[in-house]
């Protein structure tokens, strides 16, 4: 067996001072996250972090700046993640809208209510990243080089 890398895109989005979140069943359990998810072929970074945005949460967003790049793998197991997690602006709401299907609804926390013991991440990336974030942390969006053929 080998090492299975997963490359993921999420979005910070700060409103009115509470972070958006959505709250999706992983593996039998409710867990919270930003809104994040899969790369997929021949997709920019950017325009997976706003395709995975708008599908979590039925918002249309544009990406600000880069917060980090998080590696994270646990042990004893070969999947390996690389996160790319975005600062994101919403545009505009679609209230009509479906949210994917594993998505059981979005939320906004005020930061006091991240560090709850009363809530269960994804992973560990989830809080690293608004850390990051409230710290001031942040890259130009245009470190990142497509060099896809389309």
């Amino acid at each position: 067996m080998s090492w299975v890398p997963h490359i993921t895109v999420a979005s910070i989005i700060k409103k009115n001072n509470e972070y958006l979140f959505v709250e999706e069943y992983i593996n039998d359990k409710k867990v919270l996250n930003q809104p994040a998810g899969h790369l997929e072929e021949d997709e920019t970074l950017e325009e997976g972090c706003i395709r995975e945005t708008l599908e979590e949460t039925a918002y249309d967003v544009e990406v600000d700046y880069l917060v980090g790049i998080y590696q994270e793998r646990k042990k004893n197991s070969l999947d390996m993640w690389l996160r790319f997690c975005f600062k994101c602006n919403i545009l505009e709401e679609h209230v009509d809208r479906s949210l994917d299907k594993n998505i059981l609804r979005k939320l906004w926390l005020p930061k006091k209510e991240l560090t709850s013991s009363n809530f269960l991440y994804r992973s560990d990336m989830v809080l690293k990243c608004i850390e990051d974030y409230e710290k001031g942390v942040k890259y130009p969006k245009e470190i990142l080089k497509n060099l896809l053929e389309k």
